[in-house]
């Protein structure tokens, strides 16, 4: 039978090529994820964490069963290593992106065993994404899960699910792919519903390695959709001579996407326009090296605080958990192989067809990714390695389409959707459809969180007047910006920090005025969004004051009071934004009131009304002094695994809550209990916030964190780690 455990623990590591006989003495004690080197906010060298460096794990195995067969899967190491197990070498693999899958069962012995790995984290030009200048970093180490698998020497290597006719007697077909086969095999496959009751079922003698079982006359079953994104789950039960041998599941949704050549996205039959960003999977201080719960809780930001109903994974497959929650939540996925605008010789292609492959076979039952991306981003014309992909695509996953994102009209266009970035800072008309923008604004207008106020909201405004535009031109399925998050970048594209700039968020995944944009275009059903983009003073835009004022929200209207004055209430920019559902609010204000000559300068206060009743308000101090130092967990529970981490923000606010964002403060943190702080420590504050994140070690128990920062209260906060054995 499978046995699959998580074998993160207890691994040690060393920054330097050390012998497989080296003595423990020369290495770390380290839990997977692990990033080969840690970092600070911004100023991040490539050059710190391009070396060889060497894992190593002892564990303990039982040869009860020598007929078992006993793998090590790994989700990613970057970026690219060499295995060697009791100083016998295994193998080699190359890329950093998708999973791969060593047969470790020669080399075991009975008792302690002793796995090295030599991880090469520099930029090698011979394996993509690398060979010429790339606009992100890629750091370095063991940064996904590795896991222990042991099965039958028959097993099932993979299930690929298909559903057909989902809106009139929908079925169910799953493609098995098995190790081997002998006449004495037999399944059982059990179609699952989302609440775990067992909906169908079919029973089968096998006679060949690569058999379909068919589900048919299905009861009612409920679709994926954005809103009710309900999950089923086929299980199949590998049977020799009566005996269980196997059992392996795949989840899906029952969902029917396509790119059509009116121009518009369809997900089960209904035409929705694609309003999302860009994702990288890097963090502040542990580079890729993101535990579940961090690569979730992205999803969930991305789902829930920006209103996106789409995501492209910027450029190369992520996290197997990033996805698994876009699919219960609702998110969909453009998925793209390794790469930017560099192609390499054959060998390099060669590599880079290998990852599209174990992308596809990885991510191909996610009903979230409604398309590939197979051709390396922003990348000239090359129609001989691009035919080879689209047709590799095809093969692999014959329901979905491809895409491949160039810069320039005209290219070659040899997928099934035209993906286009497109940099006018307007919307150019479509030569071919379908058409999805893939990157818009990014670098044509960088934006830092503590920038002052014009460039904050012309910023956010021009990512309403792309989207504005696409939604009102029927020939274009969507626009997906660039992009969510402030990133780690080489000198060459970053800012003088090495930091890029390009996200409606920072790095800590704290707001910019643009993400309220995204925000407000939310049904209010959904949350109701109040922004107003300003930071109410009188001296940070050119000539002085707040003319006009722009808010963000999806209320009807917003009452601007000032003080104790009332300016009215006012509509949304209709006239400016006719596409879009929500508008953002462009006031006059200069034209009922001015600061200028008054006695007092009074405090802000927004009041949003739906059906003409107030449902929300805001307050902006006048004052602009700090008020109060605030700390916020994403979650309030761990696990006490040793890699499990949650983020903390810390923030200096007025006294209404808003960050203060010219209070760069220091803020000094202490924690007690079986937790560690990652990060910097005293932690600057920069745009009025900041943040580190809290790693359960390996006990339970209480966790209180707090903080000081000159002339304020203190602050702290608590949260749980639970023990391993009750984690979800």
């Amino acid at each position: 039978m499978r046995r699959k455990t998580l074998f993160n623990q207890s691994w040690q590591f060393a920054a330097q090529i050390l012998p497989l006989d080296a003595p423990d003495e020369l290495f770390l004690e380290i839990t997977l994820p692990h990033t080969n080197q840690t970092f600070t906010q911004n100023n991040i060298n490539h050059l710190d964490y391009e070396f060889i460096s060497t894992y190593r794990k002892r564990f303990d195995y039982n040869l009860n069963d020598p007929e078992k067969l006993v793998f090590l899967d790994f989700d990613g190491v970057l970026i690219a290593c060499k295995i060697y197990l009791n100083g016998e070498f295994l193998t080699e693999h190359l890329g950093g992106f998708t999973p791969f899958s060593v047969d470790i069962t020669s080399a075991l012995q009975p008792g302690e065993n002793l796995l090295t790995i030599y991880v090469d984290s520099r930029e090698r030009k011979d394996i993509p994404p690398f060979g010429h200048l790339v606009d992100y970093l890629t750091f370095g180490g063991i940064y996904r899960d590795v896991y222990l698998r042991t099965v039958h020497p028959t097993f099932i290597q993979d299930l690929f699910v298909q559903t057909h006719r989902i809106f009139d007697n929908p079925e169910v077909t799953c493609n098995i792919t098995l190790s081997k086969i002998d006449t004495t095999l037999s399944l059982i496959a059990n179609l699952i519903d989302p609440k775990g009751t067992i909906i169908a079922s079919t029973q089968t003698n096998l006679n060949d390695d690569s058999p379909t079982v068919e589900f048919s006359s299905l009861p009612e079953i409920n679709l994926w959709d954005l809103e009710q994104p309900d999950l089923y789950t086929i299980e199949v039960s590998l049977f020799k001579e009566g005996q269980l041998i196997d059992n392996q599941t795949a989840r899906f949704g029952f969902r029917a996407c396509e790119f059509k050549q009116d121009g518009g996205f369809y997900l089960n039959g209904q035409r929705i326009k694609l309003f999302g960003l860009n994702r990288h999977q890097t963090y502040p201080y542990i580079g890729a090296a993101a535990p579940a719960r961090l690569q979730k809780r992205d999803a969930e930001i991305l789902k829930y605080e920006l209103g996106c109903n789409v995501v492209r994974t910027s450029h190369y497959p992520q996290s197997p958990h990033f996805l698994n929650r876009c699919d219960e939540i609702g998110l969909l996925v453009f998925e793209e192989i390794p790469g930017w605008q560099y192609i390499g010789d054959t060998d390099w292609q060669n590599i880079s067809l290998n990852e599209l492959e174990a992308m596809i076979m990885r991510d191909r039952n996610h009903p979230s990714i409604v398309l590939w991306g197979v051709r390396i981003n922003e990348s000239h014309d090359n129609d001989d390695f691009y035919t080879k992909t689209n047709a590799l695509a095809h093969q692999v996953d014959p329901t979905r389409q491809t895409g491949g994102v160039r810069y320039f009209m005209g290219s070659s266009f040899l997928e099934d959707v035209y993906t286009y970035n497109d940099f006018s800072n307007s919307v150019q008309e479509p030569q071919v459809q379908p058409h999805l923008i893939t990157e818009f604004a990014g670098h044509m207008f960088p934006t830092k969180i503590f920038d002052h106020e014009q460039r904050l909201i012309d910023h956010a405004l021009l990512h309403a007047k792309i989207h504005n535009l696409q939604m009102g031109n029927p020939k274009i399925a969507g626009a997906i910006g660039w992009c969510a998050f402030d990133y780690a970048t080489h000198i060459e594209f970053g800012s003088g920090d090495r930091i890029c700039y390009h996200g409606v968020m920072d790095t800590f995944r704290n707001p910019k005025w643009a993400a309220y944009f995204y925000q407000s275009q939310q049904d209010p059903s959904q949350q109701i969004i109040l922004q107003a983009a300003t930071h109410w003073t009188m001296g940070d835009r050119s000539g002085g004051g707040n003319d006009p004022l722009t808010v963000f929200s999806n209320c009807d209207q917003v009452e601007v009071i000032i003080g104790d004055i009332s300016l009215g209430r006012f509509d949304p920019d209709r006239e400016n934004y006719p596409h879009l559902n929500r508008p953002p609010f462009t006031i006059p204000i200069a034209m009922h009131y001015t600061a200028w000559g008054q006695s007092e300068f009074h405090d802000l206060h927004l009041v949003g009304l739906i059906q003409d009743q107030p449902v929300t308000e805001q307050w902006i101090s006048s004052n602009k002094l700090p008020n109060t130092l605030e700390l916020v967990l994403d979650s309030d529970r761990l696990v006490a695994d040793g890699s499990d981490m949650t983020r903390l923000t810390c923030r200096v606010t007025d006294q209404y809550g808003n960050p203060l964002p010219y209070a760069f403060s220091i803020v000094h943190l202490e924690i007690e209990g079986p937790a560690e702080i990652i990060g910097e420590n005293p932690l600057i504050l920069v745009g009025g916030a900041a943040g580190v994140y809290i790693k359960a070690q390996y006990q339970a128990g209480e966790v209180t964190i707090r903080a000081r920062v000159n002339r304020l209260p203190e602050a702290s906060i608590e949260l749980k780690i639970g023990s391993q054995e009750s984690a979800p």
